[in-house]
């Protein structure tokens, strides 16, 4: 039987720092962040109930942890962002401004993102880390819990911990996400979906997943807090789905744009061709194959209609992960049609005219990271260059 949504609250006042425990000097440091959108209050919520209920406890805490309010300003309205997405302000050219100091904010969302920085800026300087970095979210449809990540070997050999979905390669479709910015420094980071934006639900799956992520990172022992109870209640919530998906396809709408989701669809449905999806600019949208829909949208602001996910099969998993090691796309660049974006030699284009067999399934299996540049033209970078391995070694999960 299908439980009553209830709503929880929709108009929240922080500080930046929800909170903060231990100290990274003897260990692990985790900094968790909430409210990036403002309408989705949840993971602040559980971040104040979790830090609440570790004071109450007593235990050992085996390095740092930290909780980040994330828009504040959108958070007190109880809307997504104020002028513009500070989930999507995080981008290279932005960031490299604000890393040198050079960047000043034109809007409150855009002086939220300064304030995130900053302080993060002084954890790292204060902490001796491994750091890790979790985003919690909530959906506008209704869903299981399943995390979002960046697709690097350290990501992948982190998230496989938890019992959830794992969803690959959102960053190509996205310009400008927080942890995107801070997977390029190459620690480990990636998001949690935790439900319906309205849904109690999230606000626990959120919990179990603090719960958890401070477990695996070795920062608390699990007995201390029964985390077995917090990962069968993902596991349960998750509803035996565990698979790694990846996404390939998404349905953008124009800032002018009309967009009406058709009523019903949610997380992880799957979808056949012919079936209407959707209404954009009074035009119907169809499915133009059988496929997985993911993330549709059933609110009035954001710029993703809907995505496509396809299920990512155990072979070829093992097949990137052997090709990443043996670092086969050091041959890349002697290949014709493959040329250095620039001098700093992090970036290739790869011209499809001429490089027809490097399609984007085998270059993700190589690890990069791919974008439309031109018409033919893919600009790519790999996702496992800049990752710091070294600082997790010596991790029990590594």
């Amino acid at each position: 039987m299908k439980v009553e949504k209830q709503f929880i609250p929709k108009n929240i006042e922080i500080e930046r720092l929800i909170g903060s425990l231990g100290s990274g000097k003897n260990g692990p440091c985790c900094i968790f962040f909430g409210g990036v959108h403002g309408n989705e209050p949840s993971g602040v919520i559980a971040l104040e109930e979790v830090f609440e209920q570790l004071k109450k406890l007593d235990i050992l805490i085996n390095g740092s942890i930290y909780g980040i309010g994330g828009n504040l300003a959108a958070l007190k309205e109880g809307k997504r962002y104020t002028v513009t997405d500070l989930n999507r302000l995080w981008t290279e050219k932005r960031m490299r401004a604000v890393e040198e100091e050079q960047y000043l904010a034109e809007n409150q969302d855009e002086v939220e993102l300064l304030a995130i920085y900053n302080l993060v800026e002084e954890i790292l300087e204060k902490e001796d880390g491994p750091f890790y970095f979790f985003d919690l979210h909530t959906t506008s449809s209704e869903t299981i819990p399943f995390i979002t990540v960046n697709d690097s070997l350290l990501n992948r050999k982190f998230t496989e911990l938890y019992p959830l979905p794992l969803v690959l390669g959102i960053e190509e479709y996205l310009d400008g996400p927080m942890l995107s910015y801070y997977n390029e420094k190459g620690y480990v980071s990636f998001g949690f979906e935790g439900g319906e934006h309205n849904s109690l639900d999230a606000i626990e799956n959120h919990k179990a997943f603090v719960y958890l992520t401070l477990v695996f990172s070795g920062i608390i022992e699990g007995s201390e807090i029964d985390s077995s109870d917090y990962f069968q209640h993902l596991a349960d919530q998750a509803k035996g789905v565990e698979h790694f998906y990846e996404i390939y396809h998404r349905f953008e709408i124009e800032d002018e744009g009309s967009f009406k989701m058709n009523f019903g669809f949610e997380n992880f449905q799957k979808i056949k061709k012919g079936e209407q999806l959707a209404v954009y600019n009074s035009e119907k949208v169809e499915a133009e194959h059988n496929s997985i829909i993911f993330m549709p949208l059933y609110q009035s602001s954001g710029n993703d209609g809907f995505f496509l996910i396809k299920q990512t099969k155990t072979f070829f998993l093992r097949l990137s992960t052997w090709i990443r090691k043996l670092k086969i796309d050091r041959l890349l660049p002697i290949l014709p049609g493959v040329y250095w974006y620039d001098s700093k030699k992090e970036k290739m284009l790869v011209d499809l005219r001429i490089a027809r067999f490097l399609a984007k399934p085998l270059l993700h299996l190589m690890g990069y990271r791919t974008r439309q540049y031109e018409n033919d033209v893919l600009i790519i970078k790999n996702r496992e260059s800049s990752s710091r391995k070294s600082d997790y070694k010596k991790e029990k999960w590594y």
